[in-house]
């Protein structure tokens, strides 16, 4: 299951909770009861083995035709 981040409107507080996919956001901060919104954050990319790199995704021959 993943772990959504939320963001408090009226305290600015955050905090996580643990929800499946298909569960309704949460609406309502736990500690003040406040309006409550979910937070999207970046997900971590990790690119491994050959062809991420300039040199690495062509032959010798495409580049002296460029």
């Amino acid at each position: 299951m993943p772990i959504y981040v939320y963001r408090c409107q009226s305290c600015s507080s955050e905090f996580e909770l643990m929800q499946k996919m298909t569960d309704p956001p949460v609406a309502a901060c736990p500690s003040c009861k406040g309006t409550s919104s979910r937070v999207i954050l970046p997900a971590g990319v990790v690119f491994k083995g050959s062809g991420f790199y300039k040199t690495d995704s062509r032959s010798q021959s495409s580049d002296s035709s460029s």
